[in-house]
């Protein structure tokens, strides 16, 4: 059957027709023909972007009502020129604008005007910027009061424009860190008081109202006590490569540290502007593949006075607080009885039969990819990397294939967002990824009623939990489904170097249920798998695996857990050991991308 193609160049013109010698200069123009087409279909219809770099003025949508899904069982097939050839174009959809208008100061700092924006992610000729930062907390001795902290140290009354402060709280939770503003500073020679934004502050003293004994802790924690890091104030940018955003009568200034060789007319400085790039409403039979998507926004901190983050994507922005009693040796939790989860600045919603494949997802401000309430969605082979959030959600879906990406460098800003995270759905595979290098959990399941299953299969996690505690390579919590036969599935993974301290190769956690834990290597975890959480797991079988360690009360399961048949090999010579077990070295194998030399 004919396919219908159109093209797009960025030295096209919109007023063409879109063939091969006169194509549309912006994809909108593109979408707009496709529109135009799609009811009558009669063979795929393909767009074809030639290489270069498009600035969206405004989001990308696709909507079904409007005629973006493929009919009469064909597809709409937005690609690169020569995509999965090694001739393949490279092609940017960015929600960057490039920021022009710098003068250089005394001090070498250069600074522009940038209006509304205010960005909190900066790409300097294609490598990303870091905000400037104080990395010691607060200086002086400091106490935490009622509206925020005083310290003896006079020297935060000389930081300029302090309501655009933002200070951090790693390990305010050991599985989260929080972002909260500075409303004011004031004080005098001897003594500054820093006021914090509200109702942000109140809220942050709800949420992590806690008693934790883990990890060796005593219960007296307090995880706002004093910010461990202070962030975007002209005063902290001593670095190469940093930048902050100041306020003045005119609007936002945005002030950048040049690294060496960095000059102002030839180097390019883009900051994003647009929140989302690609939407999707009630999509279907469409593909997207090979581009790259970069430089989005994301400014939920900013209006909100900070980001309570909870565990996962969770956060608190409204409503009230539930405490969790989490055992008499473990302590209690509080958690938003509302959670909202983090936003994508690519997202689809009711999507079915939809393909993303062999893109690339990078310095993103948000999570990068979003699929909620789709059906027949497959991820695969795509590139995340220097994203602020998540690589990869997936909520409340049926049939999802997330098969062969590769996930590193992510949550960059929201630490506790993990590489991948699945959130009630069915049916869905998480399978042949790698991820390395991601500040918590590399891989999270989340049950509950509509789970069911899922299956987690010969992924490759190395280095998680980077910078928080108190989770593991691969997550999963509450119940999966209502048997084993319907419940979630994991197997042939490896996980490698899982770092911070209080940690857990496989974390079957929060009430876990109906999960079988099935021929994976956990190597150089604080423990391969834990056997006791609040609330208690039920009906979990660990069986075949290999690790490097034997967990606590490897003898003494919980009743209706089952932990038979796995393998301890010696940790100084596990990799050696693992390869000349027959089952090891096919899980070896296995893991990871494939179709990839190694």
């Amino acid at each position: 059957m004919p396919e219908i193609r159109f093209f797009v160049s960025s030295d096209g013109r919109d007023d063409w027709s879109g063939t091969a010698d006169q194509p549309f200069a912006t994809p909108k123009a593109a979408q707009e023909a496709v529109r135009a087409v799609t009811a009558a279909m009669t063979g795929d219809v393909i767009v074809t972007f030639t290489a270069g770099v498009h600035h969206l003025e405004e989001p990308l949508a696709f909507d079904d009502a409007l005629g973006d899904s493929g009919m009469n069982g064909f597809r709409v097939i937005y690609q690169v020129h020569g995509y999965g050839t090694p001739d393949q174009a490279e092609v940017e959809v960015s929600g960057g604008r490039v920021i022009t208008g710098w003068t250089v100061g005394d001090d070498g700092v250069w600074t522009a005007p940038i209006g509304d924006l205010a960005p909190r992610r900066l790409t300097v000729d294609g490598r990303p910027a870091t905000r400037a930062a104080r990395t010691n907390g607060l200086p002086g001795s400091v106490t935490k009061t009622a509206t925020g902290y005083v310290t003896d140290s006079a020297e935060p009354q000389a930081w300029p424009d302090p309501s655009g402060l933002e200070f951090v709280y790693p390990g305010v939770y050991p599985w989260s860190e929080a972002r909260l503003a500075v409303a004011s500073i004031s004080g005098d020679a001897f003594s500054s008081t820093i006021t914090m934004a509200q109702p942000a502050f109140d809220n942050a003293k709800s949420l992590y109202d806690s008693k934790w004994y883990g990890a060796g802790g005593d219960g007296t924690w307090d995880g706002l006590a004093a910010p461990s890091v202070l962030e975007n104030n002209v005063a902290f940018l001593t670095e190469p490569g940093t930048f902050a955003v100041s306020t003045d009568p005119a609007g936002h200034v945005l002030h950048y540290r040049p690294r060496p060789g960095e000059e102002i007319g030839k180097t390019r400085v883009v900051a994003p502007a647009l929140e989302t790039l690609v939407s999707g409403q009630g999509v279907h039979d469409l593909v997207l593949r090979g581009f790259t998507f970069t430089d989005a926004a994301w400014s939920g901190p900013t209006k909100t006075g900070g980001y309570l983050h909870y565990h996962g994507n969770a956060r608190h922005e409204r409503g009230e607080f539930q405490k969790i009693d989490l055992g008499a040796d473990v302590g209690y939790v509080h958690v938003p009885a509302e959670p909202v989860q983090l936003p994508a600045n690519v997202s689809l919603t009711s999507a079915q039969r939809v393909t993303l494949e062999g893109n690339h997802f990078t310095r993103l401000g948000a999570g990068a990819l979003l699929i909620e309430d789709g059906t027949d969605v497959e991820i695969r082979a795509n590139v995340f990397d220097e994203i602020s959030g998540s690589g990869i959600a997936v909520h409340t879906s049926t049939r999802v294939s997330v098969e062969d990406n590769l996930v590193h460098h992510i949550a960059t800003e929201y630490r506790g967002s993990p590489a991948v995270l699945v959130v009630e759905s069915e049916e869905t595979t998480v399978a042949h990824n790698e991820i390395h290098d991601v500040p918590h959990n590399g891989i999270v399941i989340t049950g509950g009623e509509r789970a069911s299953g899922i299956q987690v299969i010969s992924n490759l996690v190395e280095r998680s939990m980077g910078k928080l505690m108190d989770g593991g390579g691969i997550y999963l919590s509450a119940p999966q489904g209502s048997s084993f036969a319907g419940g979630a599935m994991v197997r042939g993974n490896v996980i490698r170097d899982v770092l911070t301290s209080y940690n857990f190769g496989l974390y079957a956690d929060y009430g876990a249920a109906w999960i079988t834990v099935v021929g994976n290597i956990v190597h150089r975890a604080d423990t391969p798998i834990v056997l006791q959480v609040g609330p208690p797991m039920e009906n979990v079988a660990f069986i075949g695996n290999f690790w490097d360690v034997l967990p606590d009360g490897y003898d003494t399961p919980p009743e209706t857990v089952t932990v038979a048949g796995n393998t301890l090999l010696p940790k100084e010579s596990f990799d050696e050991a693992i390869k000349a077990v027959p089952a090891g070295a096919d899980i070896l194998a296995r893991a990871g991308r494939r179709g990839l030399r190694r």
